[in-house]
């Protein structure tokens, strides 16, 4: 784990500087930002698009080589970008072709670097991994932002490339020496024997495995059981609902909290940058203490979720920046730990061979909800205002995560109160065995034997 660690640093550290240079690139080549924003939804697309066959893929292949190979991959597209760009060749259709090639190959590696990140670990200890994950990606993002500047100040753009390049490198040789935890190697050894479905079988929980009759055929069945799957599993249907509205409503605030520091506070763009810094420091102190966590449940999500609406409401109608910033660090210490939690709830709460499609299928819908929210906030704020839009969407989010919860509490209560039949109802033509207790009674076709 503390190999997986530092190539995690030195990765993010890479793709951060890649990031920061890359929207000034297409602003060099186009001169247009309508072309930045294209070159951002032609890399997020296939998320959107592609997320359920990319978790298939993954849930199918072998893990450590099917992250070693995306890893590789990904390195060398990015060398080819420092290639062209040091040959001045890189132009649009070839950009635009490339960061579509991009999000094709991070539809694969991201929920198998994910996945091979908590096999390292004991399975209590998941929760930890995931913190430590969120403390590692928000020191990269520092440090590759930092980097960047220097970078391509002494060496050029083709610089930040050249060494997220070697970043993916790095992690494609260090992961063939990872060892896999023991709930991992068990865990393999059950994906790769066939189910064994019995009565006691939860069917609307475990969707059967395609039959194998064309590589297209089983990737687009694989994906239809992801999903299936997915919606049959009430808590992660009900994660996703809570964190759809926490996205688009509250967790966008480099855009509210920026038109409230400019507009409303009469403040400077350097204090939103006081702003931004505390919520980076907060961030960090929230995957802190997220990695106490153990057994993270959806409701924990979705009281965080409320209490993070609650802290936008109050931020919405805070007088002066000095309250704003004392608001904003519990602000991102809620939303450090709630992501942990959700995290953690995904990849630990699937049956181990759907743990990928599961990835695939919230990597499609989270895309969809990260396009959606920037224009919809944008017309809320054009319309209510900074502190308008912060209010209305902290109560929305609170009200949400209320009226689900009663609704779960009384369709509970509604279940604890149903009659339980004295004699269970007995399909003639399947043989019913009871359990040991009772060794030398049981039933076949209805009949005392």
């Amino acid at each position: 784990m503390r190999w997986w660690s530092v190539a995690n640093l030195v990765s993010n550290t890479g793709t951060w500087m890649q990031l920061t240079v890359q929207n000034l690139l297409v602003l060099q080549i186009t001169g247009s930002a309508a072309a930045t924003g294209l070159s951002l939804a032609v890399q997020a697309g296939p998320g959107l698009l592609l997320g359920v066959l990319g978790g298939a893929a993954v849930d199918r292949w072998p893990r450590k080589i099917t992250a070693a190979v995306s890893q590789a991959v990904l390195g060398l597209i990015a060398f080819s970008t420092a290639v062209l760009i040091g040959l001045d060749l890189l132009n649009v259709p070839v950009l635009l072709a490339l960061a579509a090639v991009t999000g094709i190959v991070s539809t694969i590696d991201g929920p198998a670097t994910s996945l091979l990140g908590n096999d390292l670990v004991p399975r209590e200890d998941v929760p930890s991994a995931i913190s430590l994950g969120a403390m590692v990606h928000s020191t990269g993002r520092l440090a590759g932002t930092a980097l960047a500047a220097v970078a391509v100040g002494a060496f050029g753009t083709a610089s930040a490339y050249v060494v997220n390049g070697f970043s993916f490198l790095f992690v494609t040789a260090v992961i063939p020496f990872l060892r896999p935890a023991s709930h991992a190697l068990r865990e393999g050894v059950r994906k790769a024997a066939p189910a064994v479905r019995g009565p006691g079988t939860d069917r609307a929980a475990r969707v059967p495995e395609p039959r194998a009759g064309g590589r297209s055929t089983d990737a687009s069945a694989g994906a239809r059981a992801g999903l299936a799957y997915f919606l049959g599993r009430p808590r992660l249907v009900a994660l996703a609902g809570i964190t759809a509205v926490s996205s688009v409503f509250g967790r966008n605030y480099q855009l509210t909290l920026a038109v409230l520091v400019i507009g409303p506070l009469h403040a400077q763009q350097s204090d939103f940058g006081t702003v931004s810094t505390v919520l980076a420091v907060g961030g960090i102190l929230g995957a802190l203490l997220a990695g106490r966590l153990r057994s993270p449940t959806v409701r924990l999500v979705g009281v965080l979720a409320a209490a993070g609406g609650v802290l936008q409401m109050a931020a919405g109608l805070s007088p002066g920046l000095v309250v704003l910033i004392a608001l904003v660090i519990p602000m991102a210490v809620v939303e450090s730990v709630s992501d942990t939690a959700g995290a953690a709830i995904l990849q630990t709460d699937p049956d181990p061979e759907m743990r990928g499609r599961v990835l695939g299928v919230w990597r499609s819908a989270s895309t969809g909800w990260q396009l959606a929210g920037p224009p919809l906030l944008g017309v809320l704020l054009e319309f209510a205002g900074a502190r308008g839009a912060l209010v209305s969407g902290g109560l929305l989010i609170a009200g949400v995560v209320l009226i689900g919860g009663l609704r779960h509490r009384a369709a509970g209560r509604r279940a604890v109160g149903a009659p339980v039949p004295l004699v269970p109802y007995i399909r003639r033509e399947r043989p019913v065995v009871l359990p040991s207790p009772c060794p030398s009674v049981s039933m076949v076709s209805g009949e005392r034997s």
